[in-house]
């Protein structure tokens, strides 16, 4: 078995024609000519397929979702600072650093005079691959074994779906472009043309068709490569973000046809009609399609077991559970449909663990810890609930959600047990009074989702752990929201999979009885989630949203669940929070560590107890401090704005902007350096 022979295949070959391809960028659409690439002998074997397109699923020395040119790519972590595309959740309701995002502070945010997201190296590289290879397979000329050449050429369609669902998400409206363009200005200018986003979201979903078509569950490399479920999962993921950002941002420019949409003064979009008839047609289209494609993934594959088990030696029994997400190799775990490998002889590590090992200055939040259900199916406010309390982070899980229980590490637990001989235990008093990137956390709530119990893993640049990228339990959580949003009731296959996703978390599965004790003035405190365009949701929806808050906790996704749910219309000075630090925890800090109100405020290293007992992460100091008085949200950044060199790139004398095909994103003006308008 060639374990590692996705990092390693035709590496030289690879790098050098993806040298070629970047060696000169079109100033129009940021691509390169195709006069400048690939030599005539490649691309007609399979290894070659194999080569190119694992090269387009990132570079664990360097990815980064902020990264134009990289964040479209299957994620990684990546690195030397321990980063990961599983901190994507920090800056939202979940977790955090003791700072946020400028997203949050309208006005700080603004219009770049270059570079952002909008950039098509990647979809051009992918173009190529496609326009190069399709040809050839369909006539049969590719050598190799033709499942695997089939297969190769649908992780292309995977990838450049992939890669145009990161710049929808980033986006919305966008240029459809299936193939490369000659170095020409007015191809170029004529192709900047952006479409409306339910179109991008189509032809995704047709690129992720054809990928389901040709590939296999069973590729050369196993689950480190694309599967066929894994298209399946990311079709389902993309139409339900596209349903629900239609569904929730109707009535707002945000949407096309939608009032101000700015699509509508381009002559290319004025008149556009949905090709369902409506809007709602669109919405319904979608929510379809993800039912489809989340239930075959369902049906067939079975949540991996939860034996309830937080082990903290080699004699107690492994939590598969907890194992899959902690492991170099889940291969064997069949939730799993995909994931990253990695190897210290090939030079190919990470260092996730040691960062979070110490704290790495983040943290689950308060809100989030409220979150959690207890065994009993009841919400910590309900009376019988038996929830004992928050005044020490490690009662936080008595009789709670295994899934708070087994991936927030609390005071006391074993932080490795293998490969250490004298095994070390997490802080009695959390590292909360330093600013320190590494030796700290911002809330005390240490995170655990892939944290690994092998203090090998713990070593820096030593980390093999591998991240899952797509797994089953996903898909039943889109079945049930899809199924809701559609039908308006949960249908006896939602049923199903939500019992089944509760039982596993150790849950009361009688999610009734849940949705009857919620309130959700109760639940608005703590849940961005609860609300859609700043009005609350009800009460089912949003015990749905609240299964996917506990089930993907530390895997990502939440920010793209919060701007599909326009949940932050209602952001007006929220403070995020951390561990009660000024109850009884207090006393188990020396004297001298928890400091407040000091009369120079740079000597403060928690926040005071007279804004609230618990921490208060960006309430230290108020001084150069944007986040101070809490986090604040404007219609205009659910979408990023587009860089004003696009624009000047594409006007017809270099200078008129207004001649330019694109337009910017609603709420954005189009000078650099200015914040949002709305």
């Amino acid at each position: 078995m060639r374990k590692y022979n996705y990092i390693t295949l035709f590496k030289g070959l690879v790098l050098a024609t993806f040298a070629m391809f970047m060696a000169g960028c079109n100033d129009y659409l940021d691509v390169t000519p195709p006069s400048d690439i690939s030599p005539e002998s490649y691309l007609w074997d399979e290894a070659h397929l194999a080569a190119y397109t694992v090269t387009y699923y990132a570079d664990d020395k360097e990815y980064n979702e902020g990264r134009d040119d990289k964040g479209g790519r299957i994620p990684s972590h990546y690195g030397s600072g321990g980063e990961s595309f599983y901190f994507n959740d920090l800056a939202t309701d979940n977790e955090t650093t003791r700072g946020s995002s400028s997203k949050y502070v309208p006005g700080v945010w603004t219009v770049g005079s270059t570079g952002g997201d909008w950039n098509f190296s990647n979809i051009y590289a992918l173009n190529y691959y496609l326009q190069t290879v399709v040809p050839r397979y369909e006539a049969g000329e590719i050598s190799g074994n033709a499942a695997n050449v089939g297969h190769y050429v649908g992780e292309g369609y995977f990838l450049r779906a992939h890669e145009y669902f990161f710049r929808l998400r980033k986006l919305g409206d966008f240029p459809i472009i299936k193939e490369t363009l000659s170095d020409d200005q007015e191809v170029l200018v004529e192709a900047s043309k952006r479409q409306p986003r339910n179109e991008v979201a189509r032809f995704i979903l047709e690129d992720l068709d054809k990928a389901i078509d040709l590939l296999t569950d069973n590729p050369d490399g196993g689950k480190v490569r694309i599967t066929r479920k894994a298209a399946l999962l990311l079709k389902a993921r993309v139409a339900l973000f596209e349903a629900t950002w239609l569904k929730y941002h109707a009535g707002t420019p945000m949407v096309p046809n939608g009032p101000g949409w700015p699509g509508a003064d381009k002559d290319y979009n004025s008149g556009y009609e949905f090709p369902s008839g409506s809007l709602d047609g669109e919405i319904e289209y979608f929510l379809t399609e993800a039912m489809d494609a989340s239930k075959e993934v369902a049906d067939a594959v079975g949540l991996v077991a939860n034996n309830e088990v937080i082990q903290e030696s080699e004699g107690q029994s492994v939590n598969d559970y907890y194992n899959m997400f902690a492991t170099p190799d889940p291969s064997s775990y069949g939730e799993v449909l995909m994931y990253r490998n990695y190897s210290v002889d090939l030079g190919k590590a990470h260092s996730y663990n040691h960062y979070i090992y110490h704290g790495a200055q983040k943290g689950y939040t308060h809100q989030m810890e409220h979150t959690f259900l207890m065994q009993n199916g009841l919400p910590v406010y309900a009376a019988g609930s038996g929830y004992q309390g928050d005044d020490y982070i490690q009662d936080t899980k008595i009789d709670r959600d295994w899934r708070w229980r087994l991936f927030m590490k609390a005071p006391g637990e074993v932080k490795a047990f293998k490969n250490i001989t004298t095994p070390e235990t997490f802080e009695t008093a959390p590292v909360v009074y330093k600013s320190d990137g590494k030796y700290s956390t911002s809330t005390g709530y240490m995170l655990g989702k892939g944290y690994a119990l092998d203090y090998n893993m713990q070593l820096l640049g030593q980390d093999i752990t591998a991240p899952v990228i797509f797994r089953a339990a996903e898909a039943y959580l889109i079945y049930i929201e899809a199924c809701y949003v559609k039908n308006g009731t949960i249908d006896s296959k939602a049923d199903s999979y939500w019992r089944a996703l509760r039982v596993r978390a150790g849950v009361d599965e009688d999610y009734n009885k849940t949705i009857a004790a919620t309130d959700l003035n109760q639940e608005a405190l703590y849940d961005w989630g609860a609300y859609s365009h700043g009005s609350l949701v009800d009460a089912t929806l949003y015990n749905i949203r609240r299964e996917r808050r506990c089930e993907l906790i530390g895997e990502g996704q939440r920010y793209y669940d919060l701007i599909r749910w326009r949940a932050m219309d209602q952001l007006n000075g929220f403070q995020i929070e951390g561990c009660k630090i000024w109850g009884p925890m207090k006393d188990d800090y020396a004297a001298g560590l928890l400091l407040a109100d000091q009369a120079d405020e740079k000597k403060n290293t928690t926040s005071s107890p007279a804004l609230s007992e618990y921490l208060r992460p960006y309430q230290i100091v108020q001084s150069n401090n944007n986040y101070y008085n809490g986090l604040n949200f404007t219609e205009a950044h659910y979408l990023e704005p587009i860089s004003i060199k696009h624009f000047l790139n594409t006007a017809s004398d270099g200078e008129t902007i207004s001649t330019s095909p694109i337009y910017q994103n609603p709420g954005w003006p189009i000078v650099a350096g200015q914040g949002a308008e709305q």
